[in-house]
């Protein structure tokens, strides 16, 4: 009998404390935001685009679509009935910290690494505000980018969420070096401990980076177009460096992606085991069946073609007579090696390599996409839900679908129809948080 009377009084104390916390975790939780979406595309992946539907949003998460415009009392109402809704944009390749034009040169001399992480903030904050609520930054100093990502992860600084590489894994002299053009005393001064050479010493370089804090590992698997050297396109690691690379950032947890024109280079990573190649410029037919049977994703950044090809057209560019020559070279293959991989069925994430071009400048990629054969939706799917594949963040971004971030961006127009209306985004949530409601 007593204990029977015990039994039931410590299930009744658990009761109460259940109830306790139930109450104590609704009252801790941020109050409801209701956005009112005249039409949806909730899930990218599916195409589906709903009419009169309500976003449901807590604690900086989708808690549900619910069907009409719906509210609750006390809750916080956002109407977007005259605008299309959809997943807040990723962009796979950005470079937050710098943006190219004439002073580039002078200011490799006279800006800190402190003055470039708050350039990067403000470069970050132009990049929200265009949409884009995840990227990839694949190349700057690691005290920098890394200082901006977390000020960003904490609410310090408004911006994306950043995926950081740090600096590029490059052999000396290649062009993540960023040694490169500089008198010979400043070399220590400049050159970072990703500058490696032979698969021993490559394996070093990427232990430190995985160290210094790199959620991926980028590296220059061959020449490139702003790089200050008349080095080529071609490849610059050897093939054991490469796999020593892939192999040791496998081991850590880390991916690898390559930026690679050259098709030599391309194809050497992708036997290595690469994960993705950002440009792709000479991609060949061997290329493409690499791609398909290892699975690596292709990140064509063709604004970055179609900048600087513009900018080394012009009569004043700013740019060096060895710069200029292979900016004229592969810019203007970018968009055809697109449609050649679209074509072949290798998969593509949107990236821009905006740095290059102006940053909040992102969104013109869409139409360059679009140009090289993706549907407008397929253009929207690289820069939301293949992107977040690629990126390995598919159950964090990319849809709103219950349980992922509130990363929402609305426009006016029909980007299933004008994938240009893209280029004027009116709202902006990222995490729960309205970044720009016009």
């Amino acid at each position: 009998m007593k204990l029977t009377l015990k039994a039931g009084l410590i299930a009744a104390a658990v009761g109460v404390l259940a109830l306790a916390s139930l109450a104590t975790a609704q009252s801790t939780s941020s109050p409801l935001t209701y956005i009112q979406a005249g039409r949806l595309l909730a899930d990218p992946a599916s195409g589906k685009v709903e009419t009169a539907r309500t976003l449901v949003i807590q604690d900086g998460k989708v808690l549900r679509v619910e069907e009409g415009y719906t509210s609750a009392p006390g809750a916080r109402v956002v109407d977007l009935k005259d605008s299309f809704v959809l997943p807040g944009l990723i962009d796979s390749h950005v470079h937050l910290t710098s943006q190219n034009g004439p002073k580039g040169a002078l200011e490799r001399f006279t800006k800190t690494r402190s003055d470039l992480a708050l350039d990067g903030a403000g470069y970050a904050l132009k990049t929200l505000e265009a949409g884009f609520t995840t990227v990839a930054d694949l190349g700057a100093p690691n005290e920098s980018i890394f200082a901006l990502r977390g000020a960003i992860a904490a609410g310090t600084v408004p911006g994306p969420r950043i995926i950081a590489a740090g600096s590029p894994i490059s052999v000396p002299g290649g062009h993540g070096d960023p040694a490169n053009a500089v008198p010979e005393e400043y070399v220590p001064l400049f050159r970072s401990t990703a500058i490696c050479s032979g698969a021993d010493d490559c394996r070093r370089a990427v232990r430190e980076q995985v160290r210094s804090g790199a959620d991926i590992i980028k590296i220059t698997a061959t020449g490139g177009v702003l790089s200050p050297t008349a080095a080529g396109l071609s490849q610059q690691f050897t093939d054991d460096e490469l796999k020593a690379i892939v192999e040791t950032a496998h081991s850590m947890g880390r991916k690898v992606t390559a930026h690679a024109h050259g098709g030599d280079g391309i194809n050497a990573f992708l036997k290595a085991g690469g994960d993705s190649i950002e440009h792709g410029t000479y991609l060949d037919a061997d290329s493409i069946k690499l791609f398909k049977a290892s699975g690596a994703w292709l990140v064509p950044t063709l604004l970055a073609g179609d900048f600087v090809a513009r900018e080394a057209a012009k009569p004043d560019s700013w740019m060096t007579p060895e710069v200029k020559a292979k900016a004229l070279q592969a810019g203007p293959r970018m968009l055809d090696m697109a449609r050649r991989a679209h074509d072949g069925g290798v998969k593509i994430a949107f990236g821009t390599d905006s740095g290059v071009s102006a940053h909040g400048d992102n969104a013109q990629e869409f139409a360059l996409l679009v140009k090289a054969g993706l549907s407008p939706l397929d253009a929207i799917r690289a820069a939301t839900v293949w992107a977040a594949e690629h990126l390995g963040l598919s159950g964090l971004i990319g849809a709103l679908t219950a349980g992922k971030a509130a990363d929402v961006v609305a426009v006016k127009g029909d980007p299933l129809a004008d994938v240009t209306t893209l280029q004027h985004v009116t709202f902006v949530m990222k995490g729960g948080v309205i970044y720009k409601d016009e």
